[in-house]
């Protein structure tokens, strides 16, 4: 499984390297220098925990926190602030913030270390991230969906990625798991693409992932996504299955490559009466674009 990911959002080189050499190996750790910086790392790394100091040279960590918790996409990601401001009010201003956890500096690395290992756990646990694709499952899916039903102008992409025990079968699970992980990473840098701050991505189980966005944008974002997911995926096979379009599984099958169904509900397209007849609706409308 692929480490996880700590971005580590701090001006002084040599603190930001510390901690960069201290928890690479047990994490794959970015750097920022910045607070514009941090913003544009975090949405297109998607990391799974943020170290952040609030003293920086554009605009604070305060305001960091504020601007990710204020965008769907962002706003489950756990937050450490790490920093030298050691008043009560600072720290308060921190957690009404939304931040996970407040430690100032001078710290004990081994103390950061567990802090940091709990606040990826909780966030795995209350919040579902799924572990493959590092987005957002279960309840936080269905939360957001209840945000946006008062609107009109919102639409629900339903997505599965099909095929996908075939190539488990043929490749082994690893290899099934990297193409979920790399379905997440596609999913989110189509919407950095072409979609909004305020759209939401999820991984609603298995192989099934959901989009909420605005309805316009819907068709360009399938479409982007479709395009850009199945190029990538087809490289998890080799020559030889990708060049005949099939994999020979060992009864003989011949089984087809990776692909995507994907279905589109909006209130201006389907009725319904509440949360989970929407979910039901848009698998309907995938079901019946699977070639």
């Amino acid at each position: 499984m692929e480490k996880p990911t700590l971005l580590i959002v701090e001006d002084d080189a040599d603190i930001s390297n510390m901690l960069k050499m201290f928890f690479e190996r047990d994490y794959d750790v970015e750097t920022a220098m910045g607070g514009r910086e941090a913003l544009d790392k975090t949405r297109s790394l998607m990391p799974s925990l943020i170290i952040l100091d609030i003293m920086l040279p554009d605009i604070n960590g305060y305001e960091v926190c504020r601007d990710l918790r204020t965008h769907p996409r962002t706003s489950y990601i756990p937050i450490i602030f790490l920093t030298q401001k050691d008043d009560l009010s600072d720290k308060l201003q921190g957690l009404e913030l939304g931040a996970d956890d407040y430690i100032t500096k001078p710290f004990d690395f081994s103390e950061l270390r567990l802090r940091i290992k709990n606040a990826i756990a909780h966030a795995e646990r209350e919040i579902y991230v799924d572990p493959n694709s590092g987005l957002p499952s279960g309840r936080q899916i269905e939360e957001h969906l209840r945000t946006v039903v008062m609107d009109n102008d919102w639409a629900l992409i339903d997505i599965e990625v099909r095929n996908l025990k075939a190539l488990n079968d043929a490749y082994g699970f690893l290899q099934g798991n990297e193409v979920l992980r790399l379905m997440g990473m596609t999913l989110v840098d189509t919407l950095n693409k072409v979609g909004t701050l305020d759209d939401f991505a999820g991984h609603a189980g298995s192989a099934i992932f959901i989009v909420i966005t605005k309805e316009h944008l819907a068709p360009v974002i399938a479409e982007h996504l479709r395009t850009a997911f199945i190029k990538k995926a087809h490289t998890f096979y080799n020559f030889i299955d990708r060049d005949q379009g099939f994999v020979q599984l060992s009864g003989g099958e011949k089984a087809p490559l990776i692909d995507l169904a994907i279905g589109i509900v909006s209130p201006n397209t389907h009725e319904f009466s509440d949360i989970r007849e929407i979910i039901e609706l848009a698998a309907e409308e995938r079901r019946k674009n699977i070639a």
